[in-house]
């Protein structure tokens, strides 16, 4: 059995470092907020928050809207909101961000805006001449982590949450590596 007063400074000063050092340790180690279950999904339509032009008849009477992505840095809302577009057949029209149907999304000047609001705004409400409306059919949620998904195809989403390329890119068998053994096949 140890008492205090059999301890010497030495192990005082040791055994003080050691616990400042894990304090330290747990108080930097943060990781990742992953919110794995939503809010219940509600349809926000946020009116005039989403404005493409700065230009109001009569001035402006209110403060205008911020309206922010809540799932915007995070790798996982960005790999979510990446099988959301595939699932929901955003690729159908608009061919993994190159255009086709639809206008392409990775470009620098948007119709309706690049800013996360105004995407929000097109998926939920559509826009003339073929983009359907979505706002009844997808939960608020994922329209938010489709939204984060099409902007880090401009890069414009933090570059340590955005993935690299899809494996499906890789279209030569010969050049999958087995990620057990490290053979290709």
């Amino acid at each position: 059995m140890v008492f205090p007063w059999c301890i010497d400074r030495e192990d005082t000063v040791r055994i003080r470092c050691t616990i400042f050092l894990a304090c330290f340790l747990w108080a930097s180690c943060q990781r990742e907020k992953r919110d794995i279950e939503p809010s219940p999904a509600r349809l926000a339509v946020f009116g005039d928050a989403a404005r493409q032009s700065d230009l109001r008849p009569g001035g402006p009477v209110h403060p205008q809207h911020v309206v922010n992505n809540p799932y915007n840095s995070s790798g996982y809302d960005i790999s979510e909101g990446q099988r959301l577009y595939n699932w929901y057949n955003c690729s159908g029209c608009h061919f993994d961000g190159g255009g086709g149907i639809g206008p392409p999304l990775i470009k620098t000047t948007w119709i309706y805006g690049g800013e996360p609001a105004n995407i929000f705004d097109t998926i939920v409400k559509g826009r003339p001449n073929g983009m359907p409306s979505w706002g009844g059919r997808i939960p608020e949620y994922q329209i938010w982590q489709i939204v984060a998904y099409v902007r880090s195809m401009n890069g414009l989403q933090p570059t340590s949450a955005t993935p690299t390329r899809p494996d499906t890119i890789e279209t030569n068998p010969q050049n999958l590596q087995n990620r057990t053994t490290g053979e290709t096949k």
